[in-house]
């Protein structure tokens, strides 16, 4: 058995036994078999099952959060408001999505064919799904595969399984199928191959950071398998000098702090127009530092740890290595002490002084770091927002509807939120371009990844010897 362990506060949350390959086939076999009667069901039958499901989760909403909390180390707070309900939400809107799934009315594109066109599901869908928000990621996998009819083997990262093998639980009692919805558990070299090259998996989604994933790509592309990514992200946080001073701030702070920094929407990188610069640095800081960590179950705990030694470690590596070329820390940017010592906390730590070269500028760090950089004109601030390899989400800030519309045209981002950052809703799609991946989760756009077009065209003439026949049987057909 391979323990789980809370890596805030210490000690064994749960155990899981890792599959073998030999396992990952089986369960492949099993999503196979399960695949023609599930596709076939009507969307009602489908949507039923994932309203129960709803209802399930929703009954052990206070449960799933506890566990989120415990083997994540983020706040219960941030669990119990945002990772579950979310999740749930998302259940509920792919309910209702399954049912909208329709194909292109028929009509006649000549005078002797009609054309219909046909959505159907792909087969077995292979996914592996990230550790930052292991339950909310597991559901934008599932949800949009198995609402489209498809059947899923679904690998949670190995050091954050047990939210997804309580959803797996709570779909099973809800009445989804067996085969439908299969968990592995195991190491990414291991399990992870075996299931994105297995030759049934017709189709693969992945979550991860962009190495891996262009590793995923290259193991589906052997056999031709369609393929999923979302991947790494950089997100700039473009604050314009006319811009609300005190809501940037706000925004920055909130943004870059979420999930302790690991996420790849969080803002990580801001550009500020310099008559504003040196008042966000010290409004920001004000905020960094008066960020509490400690007990993630405990309600005034602001912030929980990140989700590993070796993820803290992994941060403080790029902090240090910044300060080592100059960079300047104005908030955090030390390793705690006393008991904080023992968990992988990092404080919420600021850094300026850098260069858009750097690669704390340029590498997803994912944590606590929020990186600050001035710039003169529009034209700079836009250019700098777009150097970097990602683009996953973004956020410009102005009260001037021209620079928003500006910023939001030009800024290459699968994303773009002016005047927040990381508002998430079930109806609108996420995903990413450049080396942030393609493919959308959630939203209604998320089923086109699941599913595929096929046209249908019915002669509606009767005639045997078609007036096209010609380009074969030139003496035979008379000229139309």
């Amino acid at each position: 058995m391979h323990e789980i362990t809370d890596p805030a506060m210490g000690g064994v949350v749960g155990a899981v036994t890792y599959d073998t390959p030999a396992d990952v086939d089986a369960a492949v076999h099993k999503a196979r078999a399960a695949f023609a009667d599930w596709s076939g069901q009507p969307p009602g039958v489908r949507a039923d099952v994932l309203l129960k499901l709803a209802d399930r989760m929703a009954a052990r909403a206070a449960e799933y959060a506890m566990v989120e909390s415990g083997q994540t180390g983020k706040t219960l707070r941030l669990a119990t408001e945002f990772d579950v309900p979310g999740s749930i939400d998302n259940v509920t809107f792919f309910a209702g999505a399954a049912r909208n799934l329709a194909g292109l009315a028929s009509a006649e594109y000549d005078p002797d064919h009609t054309s219909v066109i046909r959505r159907e599901a792909i087969g077995v869908v292979g996914s592996i799904a990230p550790w930052n928000y292991p339950l909310q990621m597991a559901m934008w996998k599932a949800l949009p595969a198995i609402a489209a009819g498809n059947t899923i083997v679904l690998k949670p990262a190995e050091i954050t399984p047990l939210t997804t093998l309580m959803f797996a639980e709570d779909a099973h009692t809800a009445g989804i199928p067996a085969g439908v919805i299969n968990i592995v558990n195991g190491l990414g070299p291991v399990v992870g191959e075996a299931l994105v090259g297995h030759h049934d998996v017709d189709m693969v989604s992945f979550t991860g950071s962009t190495p891996v994933g262009h590793r995923v790509m290259s193991l589906a592309a052997k056999r031709g398998a369609r393929v999923h990514l979302e991947l790494g992200g950089k997100a700039p946080f473009v604050v314009f000098d006319d811009a609300d001073l005190d809501a940037a701030i706000q925004g920055a702070a909130a943004a870059a702090l979420i999930n302790t920094g690991q996420d790849c929407t969080a803002a990580t990188r801001v550009y500020v127009q310099r008559p504003l610069y040196e008042r966000f640095v010290d409004g920001v800081s004000d905020v960094f530092s008066s960020i509490s960590m400690g007990d993630p179950r405990d309600p005034s705990t602001d912030m929980g740890s990140l989700v590993s030694l070796a993820q803290r470690d992994r941060v403080s590596a790029f902090v240090d290595a910044a300060v080592l070329r100059g960079a300047k820390i104005t908030a955090g940017g030390v390793l705690p002490t006393g008991f904080l010592a023992e968990g992988a906390f990092y404080p919420a730590t600021i850094v300026t002084g850098v260069t858009q070269d750097d690669p704390i500028v340029q590498e997803e760090i994912f944590g606590p770091v929020l990186v600050v950089l001035p710039f003169d004109s529009d034209d700079e601030g836009i250019a700098l927002a777009n150097d970097t390899p990602y683009g996953l989400a973004a956020s410009a800030w102005t009260h001037d509807v021209y620079r928003a519309m500006r910023a939001q045209r030009e800024i290459r981002s699968g994303c773009v939120w002016i005047n927040d950052h990381i508002p998430i809703v079930s109806e609108m799609p996420h995903g990413g371009v450049k080396g942030s991946g393609f493919g959308k989760d959630m939203s209604i756009y998320s089923l086109e990844e699941y599913t595929a077009m096929k046209h249908v065209s019915w002669d509606i003439t009767g005639v045997a010897r078609k007036p096209w026949h010609r380009i074969i049987f030139a003496d035979r057909i008379p000229a139309p």
